[in-house]
């Protein structure tokens, strides 16, 4: 847990480790409710035009990675800040899920060539990651959250803001190219990002979250408390 608080303030660890669990919950929840429901193909002809990629799904693996790092540097920015973040990101995800419940998506998928480690990366890809949850892609939309999260952040250099910015691009590129995603996925998942990432800005919702996680926290102290104590008598 040291190793942990060098790394984070302790308040943003249960928040983010919740918003991943929750960004989980319903990615796979509503894959699983609508599994046996008509979905809907977005597909227009801009995006039969765009070339399949395989070699772009570098970036699409290496989002992961990107996520968490600055993730991590917004929850080492200034504590209402980091709450209004994570409100966003809650709420960016609470409205996927009406959207991949009440209106479902899926595409049809190119069918694969060649025995390149790119194709075979790509193969395992589509065996693990369905066709469904599409619109809006959470791929760009947790992309552009790292991009606008830290932009505003004085104490991080502009060549990594800049760098996460021309990244976050790849990675909504790599989306089109492996044909993961439409291009109205691509501008639903960013278009969402601005608007809840406004409106945690703009409005005191955050005050809820933070006050939610601020109760646990007090609770696991004192069970840390009573507990200690004992052992103590002990």
């Amino acid at each position: 847990m040291k190793l942990v608080n060098k790394i984070l303030p302790s308040y943003a660890v249960l928040p983010l480790i919740s918003a991943f669990a929750y960004n989980c919950m319903i990615y796979w929840g509503s894959n699983a409710l609508c599994k046996n429901l008509l979905h809907y193909d977005f597909t227009m002809e801009f995006d039969r035009n765009i070339p399949f990629i395989p070699e772009t799904i570098l970036f699409y693996f290496l989002a992961y990675l990107f996520w968490i790092i600055n993730y991590i540097l917004i929850g080492r920015g200034e504590k209402e800040k980091f709450y209004r973040f994570i409100t966003a990101d809650i709420l960016s995800r609470t409205v996927c899920f009406f959207f991949f419940v009440f209106m479902p998506t899926t595409n049809v998928r190119p069918e694969l060539h060649g025995n390149s480690i790119w194709i075979q990366m790509v193969e395992w890809l589509y065996r693990v990651d369905e066709p469904a949850n599409l619109f809006p892609s959470i791929h760009c939309l947790v992309s552009w959250f790292c991009v606008i999260g830290i932009k505003n952040r004085k104490d991080i250099p502009d060549w990594y803001k800049g760098f996460s910015f021309v990244f976050a691009l790849l990675i909504c590129i790599s989306t089109q190219t492996l044909k993961q995603h439409y291009i109205i996925d691509l501008i639903g998942g960013i278009v969402l990002a601005e608007i809840t990432f406004w409106i945690a800005n703009h409005c005191e919702l955050y005050c809820y979250i933070q006050q939610v996680f601020e109760t646990i926290y007090a609770r696991l102290k004192n069970i840390k408390m009573q507990r200690r104590k004992m052992c103590e008598e002990e």
